[in-house]
């Protein structure tokens, strides 16, 4: 399938042996270390301009807001067009909102409310590249090895997640914060160049049975009915829908710490930008480390084990962290909730990627983004209204104990997800 290396023969690597996936993998890798350079420079930014915590929590409830609202929409137009083609399309405009935001860095007119228009331009583009990218896994790969290829984007991701911080906070020292979001508009013609270059034989999307058809059954089907009928199957699942809640109330309650993490770097900690790179690096490492292991797993029986108990290992990382005042603490805590976020997070991925049928994938995974991206929307808006009356400290405990609450609660209650 390839020359040179067998990544057949490589148990970590045998999604890698589909030349598809290979390309979107490598492009996708390179990509997203663009997006946490961009990510760590914008949160940066925010400090700088308002040294407000508030401001931090409402840029990230900006950027997290269409992907509440419209995520459900992407889903449905994954399931209905091809989804190489709204990837090109969703790439090609996040490289211009990037683009936006270092020139005006450059020629000095930024303010936060610009960032704030421009968090909810790429949130809106995000709600129908990510749905689009969840189910685009299946048709690159088959379906014994869909949880090898959960587990490499993840790698990719929080790899990704390692490298992009740690470069940003070299960067924001050494050249200025305009420079990261240049680097990253460059990033994205790395995936744009991937997916020019693959060849899909048959989609199967309604795109594979031509024009007329297309047209026939979009006017049959409105976007109301087809969302509903994504919703009726979850809801008739109580094991997927389980799991989506689960991952709900994770994203809720405890991702919104990472939207805080300037302000553990320059006031709790204080280790600057530096130490900023090194705490989502941190965070990175661990994810990094959950999904390779993961992936040396190939397939196995009672992912819903793996999953409850990376559940629980998340929050309870994230309330030590939230206590610590020593750098080196604080990282290991972070590496262990990165940990636990990912391998929650791809079993769930994998689980529901295995179990939705074809026509209903896009939607499904537009939930599976709705839970976990878009419900950090109101969280990072919730904690950062705590952080700005008590302090980021005491916000981000509070969110870590309700969320380790919500998920023992929920998993006495169905404890059936332990079978899966």
């Amino acid at each position: 399938m390839n020359s040179g290396f067998n990544f057949k023969k490589c148990l970590v690597f045998s999604a890698l042996a589909y030349k598809n996936f290979r390309l979107f993998w490598f492009g996708q890798l390179v990509s997203l270390t663009g997006s946490w350079m961009h990510s760590t420079a914008q949160g940066w930014l925010v400090l700088k301009l308002t040294d407000s915590p508030f401001y931090l929590g409402l840029v990230g409830t900006a950027g997290g807001l269409p992907i509440l609202l419209f995520s459900l929409a992407g889903g449905v137009a994954a399931d209905r067009f091809q989804k190489k083609n709204i990837l090109l399309t969703t790439q090609i405009m996040f490289t211009l909102l990037s683009l936006t935001l270092a020139i005006l860095i450059t020629t000095g007119v930024i303010n936060v409310w610009y960032i704030l228009l421009l968090a909810l331009f790429i949130g809106l583009v995000g709600a129908f590249d990510l749905p689009a990218k969840q189910s685009f896994i299946l048709e690159m790969v088959e379906k014994e090895s869909v949880l090898n290829a959960v587990a490499l984007n993840s790698a990719a991701f929080n790899g990704a997640r390692i490298i992009g911080p740690t470069i940003a906070g070299f960067i924001i020292g050494s050249f200025g914060l305009a420079v990261c979001f240049y680097i990253n508009a460059l990033t994205f013609i790395a995936l744009i160049l991937s997916l020019l270059k693959m060849r899909l034989d048959a989609e199967p999307t309604p795109s594979t049975k031509g024009y007329s058809n297309i047209t026939k059954e979009l006017n049959e089907k409105s976007l109301i009915s087809d969302l509903k009928e994504g919703i009726r199957y979850i809801l008739n699942e109580p094991k997927i829908c389980t799991i989506i809640i689960l991952v709900a109330i994770t994203s809720l309650l405890g991702f919104p710490y990472i939207t805080f993490l300037p302000v553990y770097a320059r006031d709790i900690l204080q280790t600057g930008p530096t130490g900023l790179g090194i705490l989502m690096s941190s965070a990175g490492a661990g994810a990094f480390t959950g999904a390779i292991s993961l992936a040396l797993r190939k397939d196995f029986k009672r992912k819903g084990l793996l999953f409850a108990v990376s559940g629980i290992t998340f929050p309870v990382a994230l309330l030590i962290f939230s206590h610590s005042t020593l750098p080196p603490l604080s990282y290991v805590m972070l590496f262990l909730a990165g940990l636990g976020a990912v391998s929650q997070l791809a079993t769930a991925n994998s689980i529901l990627q295995i179990t939705a049928p074809q026509r209903l994938r896009g939607r499904v995974m537009s939930v599976f983004t709705l839970m976990f991206l878009g419900m950090a929307t109101i969280g990072n808006f919730i904690v950062g209204s705590i952080a700005h009356h008590i302090g980021t400290r005491g916000a981000v405990a509070i969110g870590a104990v309700l969320c380790l609450s919500g998920v023992i609660l929920l998993l006495w209650k169905k404890p059936e997800v332990l079978k899966i």
